[in-house]
């Protein structure tokens, strides 16, 4: 049953691919613009649920490393660099710079002082941005007008639909990669330390370096998300990193259920969805908030606990 399983979940998977890659011929301009916006919002839900759920550290601050790769981005396409993956390693290398310089003030906190260390980090990072205008040209935001080429060679981002379909690779391998991770015995070992971080200090584990690694790692896919929100709206201000951005995060992670990274995907989908579509009409804060009181009464563990609940049913 096994090997039946992962059979069917892997011509499952193949197939979604296949759908999503199919979404740049079959959908319109605007559509294709709301997909990758939907999936540079699913790699910041990614980052959120793998220090929510596998980490153990809920966070309202992950807009923090965004904002850090997004300027970053922004700035070197200020000074013509236009080059796609030079955007992402250079994003998600300051991402990660600045989860590691604030990891001190996390790793050693639990539950809720997390969340509001977390929550003044992000604040602070908003602030900052909107006051430093020599390099952020402060609250009127930087625009970042350049067509951005994902590698040498290849042609040039100049239509939402290869928009598109460049945000759906990154996003596709940078949450494989990381599905691996976790399911290798560096996972494990982050789940323990989660679950029992004094039997795991007891044995030895350096529990702190687990929860830094994972922290690091969250700041880089959320800097990653940052540099793909410059090239998808070439423009990047401080209000993309404020609260309201961190709580529909949050709330992502919440439907689509902590533990799982497609899960938060799914989630921020919904929630974009439910916040675009519905603007217009005025109704999309009452719906979200239904819509969150619903998961947490019906769905305690999100979407993800479908499938495991149906699992254990069996």
């Amino acid at each position: 049953m096994t090997r039946t399983w992962k059979l069917v979940a892997g011509l499952g998977t193949a197939a979604l691919l296949a759908l999503l890659v199919s979404f740049a011929w079959t959908l319109d301009d605007y559509a294709n613009k709301t997909a990758a916006n939907i999936l540079t919002v699913g790699l910041l839900a990614v980052s959120v649920a793998l220090l929510t759920g596998a980490a153990g550290l809920p966070t309202l601050g992950q807009t923090a490393p965004y904002l850090v790769g997004a300027y970053t981005t922004a700035t070197l396409i200020h000074n013509d660099v236009d080059l796609g993956i030079l955007h992402l390693l250079a994003a998600g290398a300051a991402g990660a710079l600045f989860a590691l310089v604030t990891a001190p003030l996390v790793v050693y906190a639990r539950g809720v002082v997390v969340l509001m260390i977390t929550l003044a980090l992000g604040e602070l990072t908003s602030t900052v941005a909107g006051q430093w205008k020599a390099v952020t040209h402060g609250t009127d935001g930087m625009l970042a007008l350049a067509k951005v080429t994902p590698l040498p060679g290849l042609v040039e981002l100049d239509s939402d639909q290869r928009v598109y379909l460049y945000v759906l690779t990154v996003v596709t391998l940078l949450v494989a990669g990381l599905l691996l991770v976790l399911r290798s015995p560096a996972g494990a070992m982050l789940r323990a330390a989660r679950d029992d971080a004094k039997r795991m200090r007891a044995s030895g584990h350096p529990v702190a370096g687990y929860l830094t690694a994972a922290y690091v790692a969250a700041g880089f896919l959320a800097g990653v998300a940052g540099a793909l929100l410059v090239t998808m709206n070439s423009y990047v201000s401080p209000g993309d990193g404020g609260f309201d951005v961190n709580a529909l995060i949050l709330l992502a992670v919440v439907i689509g259920g902590a533990t799982s990274m497609v899960g938060a995907i799914v989630g921020a989908a919904l929630v974009v969805l439910t916040r675009d579509w519905l603007a217009d009409a005025g109704h999309a804060p009452l719906l979200l908030g239904i819509l969150f009181i619903a998961c947490v009464y019906v769905l305690p563990n999100g979407l993800a606990g479908l499938r495991f609940t149906r699992r254990t049913s069996k």
